[in-house]
């Protein structure tokens, strides 16, 4: 095994162009793999970070159109085209009071409601679209999101549909520049807003940026902006995390009671604890990730292709040369094995490169992120170089087997024969 080590390196050596070019197929692929999973972990990271966020002790009611007979006992393309339909109706039932009902279960600590739109902000001639979100002054208590300059709204702001706003702190910069924005009027609509405070950078977990957006009293949004009596969103903090899947079938009672409903298939909201948030992500995240090795993978079958196919020419290269060896004595295995440990080489050679590639791509990826401002932490998971390593031991083997054959069977009198 050592003798045909040496002579497999001495042979790479020898045609150092032929072995950068074998290997690149498999420093490309495994690099990929590498550099996917590294990014992926460290958007997982940063997706778990914005949830916990939110604190582990929160659980979030929304509404939503209650499904139909004809969606619920039909798996036709037409009834999900209906149901699909059927999400741009308005649900209006979600009031506060549901809200006040809520507070009053026993693993329940507070609660704030939200209702949202959508509006064009600015000063000075500067504009930006924006989503603003009307929120009851529980959300500061909820939340505890810090902010850079100013105060929050009080209570009397709220029940006298106060004209302030919080600013998010990338629109904040966006609209008044070097301006400091507190105690500043912008203009919403055809409203002007007093400015009292600007948050400190979020970042985003998916969708718009909260840094982008603005905050108001909830009776402001729902009576000055959007003329509704309504919230879409309820945010409920809990006592008791432990409690948390009993404590969303309190809050589903209780909203059943409040608003008639006695089949569960016709709630008109849907109640999701945290834990229910991570794993809808996590199932998400899992699918992107399978597939996108599989994208992957696709180029280290090539890169072991080519190795086959250069070692095939290999071979027919050195026909001479193994019809010398199997005359002076040398066996069809010893043939094989060298032939063999020559392919692995190459693999091993282009796993290595590759997981360094790879490593090196998700830390630049990484240093990207965190100057974007997000909490990004650079990882390369165990699993992904245990990963690199097997898949380049399988190539190695896989692709390398069948030239090495081809090797270990040639007739030595017609070999050395061979021009």
């Amino acid at each position: 095994m050592f003798k045909a080590l040496n002579q497999s390196i001495k042979v790479l050596k020898a045609n150092p162009v032929r072995t950068v070019l074998t290997t690149l197929g498999i420093v490309i692929g495994i690099a990929t793999v590498i550099l996917v999973l590294s990014a992926g972990a460290g958007f997982r990271g940063f997706i778990d970070a914005q949830i916990a966020s939110w604190g582990s002790n929160t659980l979030f009611v929304e509404t939503r159109v209650p499904p139909t007979t004809k969606n619920l006992n039909s798996n036709s393309a037409q009834g999900a085209d209906a149901s699909r339909a059927g999400s741009t109706i308005a649900i209006t039932s979600f009031k506060i009071k549901d809200l006040e009902n809520i507070k009053r279960l026993q693993n329940v600590e507070n609660a704030y409601g939200m209702a949202v739109g959508l509006g064009v902000a600015s000063y000075r001639g500067n504009e930006k679209s924006v989503i603003y979100y009307g929120a009851s002054v529980e959300r500061f208590d909820i939340d505890k999101h810090e902010l850079r300059s100013g105060r929050f709204y009080t209570k009397e702001e709220e029940l006298s549909a106060g004209q302030v706003v919080i600013l998010g702190s990338s629109l904040a910069d966006n609209l008044f520049v070097q301006d400091d924005p507190i105690n500043k009027f912008i203009r919403i609509g055809n409203l002007n807003f007093q400015v009292i405070g600007v948050y400190k950078p979020q970042g985003a977990a998916g969708g718009p940026s909260a840094d982008d957006s603005l905050y108001m009293p909830l009776r402001t949004a729902q009576k000055k902006m959007l003329g509704i009596d309504y919230i879409t969103v309820g945010v409920v903090q809990i006592k008791n995390t432990d409690l948390g899947d009993s404590t969303a079938e309190e809050i589903k009672q209780t909203m059943r009671q409040s608003h008639n409903i006695t089949d569960p298939n016709k709630d008109d909201f849907t109640v999701t604890t945290q834990a229910q948030v991570l794993d809808t992500f996590n199932t998400i995240f899992n699918g992107i990730t399978v597939l996108l090795i599989c994208i992957a993978s696709i180029s280290l079958v090539v890169g072991g292709v080519g190795i086959m196919n250069i070692m095939y020419v290999v071979v027919t290269e050195r026909t001479s040369e193994i019809g010398l060896k199997k005359a002076l004595g040398a066996k069809n295995k010893d043939i094989l094995i060298e032939f063999l440990v020559e392919s692995v080489i190459v693999t091993i050679i282009g796993g290595i490169l590759g997981i360094l590639l790879g490593a090196f791509g998700g830390w630049i990826i990484s240093l990207i992120a965190t100057a974007s401002g997000l909490d990004w932490v650079f990882v390369v998971p165990l699993y992904s170089i245990l990963l690199g390593v097997g898949v380049s031991a399988t190539i190695g083997i896989g692709f390398g087997v069948l030239p090495a054959r081809s090797a270990s069977r040639l007739d030595p009198v017609e070999a050395m024969r061979y021009e």
